[in-house]
């Protein structure tokens, strides 16, 4: 079988198949009218069909072939490794009753005058801990719902408050989809990552706790359970996870430690059974599926546009525009934004604008970490804020359900973290760092 230049002349076509995946799932989730109707790993078949028709010079074979070694590349794969053991270790950690134990300790730690403060904090630290912003929604946006009318606070900003925190956790958690796709998409270990990352949001962070404490001053404190010892040991799963990876231990080792761990202490603490907890380990493998094969199809897609020329040609009209490491960065997070705007997947984005970012910091001399971070930073703001993601339509839905009227767009106007994000990054990109011999 011929080989597959290792240089291909830019080619402008070979950006066709991601025109043609933007087409046909913009185009049928608008004709539909929801941005979740139409499978994401669909959209990924008909691109991929698209990209197989171009390239006429090279017999199907070989485009087949692109195709697979590009899905079998050895970071798509150490990716799908970490999907799964991510997936089972937030599955048994939460069957053991640590996303429980998670949410009472981070409600008792809320302070007792500043409630809407306070909810910021509860989201940041249950989403740090579980991983998903979606998930800390449907935990605390029924919480927050609920103390609207007795407190007669505003239902938007208390709903906003949750989705600020939430969005906060996601964006740095280790188990998190986003992280595990910037940082392997870049090559970089997920401790650079975090710490380039928590530069950036910090200073939003805390100016949105400014913030809140003042806007929700005074108002009645947030009731919580009293939490004992069995809270503080069933949640060790989640700290000693995110300390040793940080520590720099490897990451696949952690999860597998942690999945074990939560297990033993779910067992231990009798909140599951033994054959229960293969169960949730199973189920954990498996509802990452989707997210498996969408990564292993925009690998083969991503692959044959590269192989068409068509990364190349994208570089040098970037590179005829951007300038300098500043440049860089911005591109970086102009273009995953552009990507989750249509996609409204924030993990798809990360995984599609990833290697065109890898591409522009080694042409720039940009930090591996810092894009990382703009990658997972600039999807998180804008699927935080477009009015058909995932985390509004939740966030709305579960607030009607609880009795609150919450429109989708006055709450992005109370989605402070945000804009204060925005704010941040823009500023860390005007004042970048230069790299380090």
């Amino acid at each position: 079988m011929k080989s597959v230049p290792d240089s291909p002349r830019p080619n402008g076509r070979a950006l066709l198949p991601f025109l043609v995946f933007v087409a046909f799932y913009l185009g049928l989730s608008l004709q539909a009218g929801d941005f979740y109707k139409v499978p994401m790993p669909i959209a990924f078949v008909v691109a991929s069909a698209a990209a197989l028709c171009l390239g006429r010079p090279k017999t199907l074979e070989e485009k087949i072939d692109s195709y697979a070694s590009s899905m079998g590349e050895p970071n798509i794969m150490i990716m799908c490794m970490v999907f799964i053991l991510a997936g089972s270790f937030a599955t048994i950690a939460k069957g053991s009753g640590a996303v429980d134990a998670a949410v009472a300790i981070a409600r008792a730690l809320v302070p007792a005058r500043f409630l809407l403060a306070g909810m910021v904090l509860v989201s940041s630290l249950v989403s740090l801990a579980i991983g998903t912003s979606c998930g800390t929604i449907a935990a605390l946006v029924p919480i927050a719902a609920g103390r609207v009318g007795p407190l007669g606070a505003d239902p938007p900003r208390m709903v906003g408050a949750v989705g600020g925190g939430a969005l906060f956790g996601d964006n740095r958690s280790l188990i998190s989809d986003t992280t595990i796709a910037a940082t392997r998409t870049q090559g970089i270990e997920m401790r650079a990552k975090f710490l380039a990352n928590f530069r950036i949001a910090l200073p939003a962070a805390l100016a949105t706790l400014a913030l809140y404490a003042l806007l929700g001053r005074g108002t009645a404190e947030l009731a919580s359970d009293p939490i004992g010892w069995r809270e503080w040991i069933l949640v060790t799963p989640y700290a000693l996870v995110l300390l040793l990876a940080l520590a720099g231990l490897n990451v696949m080792a952690l999860l597998f430690g942690g999945t074990l761990l939560s297990a033993v202490l779910g067992i231990a603490f009798g909140k599951i059974g033994g054959w229960d907890a293969l169960d949730l380990v199973g189920k954990g493998t498996l509802g990452m599926s989707e997210t498996l094969v969408v990564a292993l199809l925009a690998g083969g897609l991503l692959g044959l546009i590269r192989h068409n020329g068509g990364i190349d040609w994208l570089m040098e009209k970037i590179g005829a525009t951007v300038h300098g490491v500043r440049g860089c960065e911005l591109g970086v997070l102009l273009l995953v934004s552009a990507v989750n705007l249509f996609t409204a997947n924030n993990t798809v984005a990360i995984i599609v604008a990833g290697p065109v970012a890898k591409s522009l910091s080694e042409r720039f001399g940009a930090k591996e970490e810092r894009v990382a971070s703009i990658l997972d930073t600039g999807s998180c703001i804008l699927q935080g804020v477009i009015p058909y993601g995932a985390q509004l339509l939740m966030a709305v839905s579960l607030a009607a359900g609880a009795g609150v009227e919450v429109g989708a767009f006055p709450l992005i106007g109370k989605l402070y973290y945000q804009g204060m994000l925005l704010v941040a990054v823009l500023v860390a990109i005007a004042l970048p760092r230069r790299r380090t011999a």
